[in-house]
């Protein structure tokens, strides 16, 4: 059953797991933004998945904080949207526990992402992967289905994830309708997917999404980068023999990813930028007038920033406490319909 509001719902997060970086930026944070006025919105800082993997408890009070206030620098407005942190909302884990006992270790296996960073997690021949990251998935399933969440704005990377909520949404429905008085016990809900800007990928390696946990952080731009070190990387940044700038993804996937960048900044079409710069001898000018156009969208947010730091403990904090205590009486009834449709009340 969809939700009936006039609005639909919305529900994403950012994980405060490093430094937010300039994809996250244009992935997640900036989309909040631009969709806002368009769905009942909840953003949270993913502080419970923070922590799925080796983590320092100093590191991660900084992050919570820093990802909060770069909500604030994109420009998201606290009293419209939901922002508050998931871990002062006690129903995400406890729903977490009765869909992981719904959910199957082969599908949980299946995840790429976990194959990926359980490789990472390997030394020495001694595996030292946390459950947590395994169960990584069904977390996020609980995040979403909590809110009947209409859609979810996720990178490309988390499509996989997404189909996972669905099918133990759908799962769940089919076995629990009749106790939950003939409707669905959950909406399903769909992936928002950007076309632009949605998966910008690392600058020297144009094959992996620019992640805040590369190992090379030269291949990442991070928000809060000085103009002189985003300059020095992206004049570094990977591209090809060709010295023509144009989209293609699999002969120029280097130079497709500047542009990728490029126009989820400006606005401008992946075409007109191929215009703008079919004339150029080679990649110099394409990279200079991207250099600042980002050093110029960074200053404006790293302003913001700062300004955030500042109010943050006397007007930001106050806004996250009570919008987790809003949260937690809107998904009470939700909590109270599941347990009252698996037998428990």
């Amino acid at each position: 059953m969809k939700n009936t509001n006039h609005k639909p719902i919305m529900l994403s997060g950012i994980q405060p797991s490093n430094r937010i970086t300039l994809g996250n930026y244009l992935g997640a944070i900036r989309p909040y933004v631009q969709t806002a006025d368009m769905f009942d919105m909840y953003v949270f800082v993913a502080d419970l998945h923070a922590i799925t993997n080796t983590f320092d408890p100093e590191t991660l009070a900084k992050n919570r904080k820093e990802v909060v206030c770069m909500y604030y620098a994109c420009g998201l407005d606290f009293n419209k949207v939901k922002i508050f942190y998931q871990s002062d909302v006690k129903s995400h884990t406890e729903l977490a526990h009765i869909l992981t006992c719904h959910t199957t270790l082969g599908e949980l296996n299946r995840m790429t992402q976990f194959k990926d960073k359980a490789k990472k997690a390997v030394g020495n021949g001694t595996e030292m992967i946390p459950t947590g990251l395994l169960t990584y998935p069904v977390l996020m399933a609980a995040d979403i289905l909590l809110y009947d969440a209409d859609a979810v704005i996720v990178g490309a990377d988390q499509k996989q994830h997404m189909e996972l909520t669905r099918n133990i949404a759908e799962r769940m429905n089919k076995k629990y309708s009749k106790r939950n008085g003939g409707k669905p016990l959950f909406v399903v809900p769909e992936p928002y997917i950007l076309k632009t800007g949605a998966r910008i990928m690392d600058l020297l390696d144009p094959s992996i999404k620019m992640s805040k946990s590369n190992i090379n952080e030269k291949g990442t731009i991070f928000v809060m980068d000085s103009p002189e070190v985003i300059a020095d990387k992206i004049k570094k940044a990977k591209t090809d023999s060709f010295n023509k700038v144009k989209y293609d993804k699999e002969k120029q996937p280097g130079i497709a990813n500047l542009m990728e960048i490029y126009a989820a900044l400006t606005g401008m079409t992946l075409s007109d930028i191929e215009k703008t710069y079919k004339d150029a001898p080679n990649y110099g000018v394409f990279k200079t007038d991207l250099i600042k156009i980002v050093c110029d969208e960074l200053n404006k947010l790293q302003a913001r920033f700062n300004e955030a730091l500042k109010i943050y403990d006397s007007k930001l904090v106050p806004i996250l406490e009570k919008n987790a205590k809003e949260c937690s009486k809107i998904v009470q009834a939700k909590t109270e319909a599941i347990y009252k449709a698996i037998g428990m009340k």
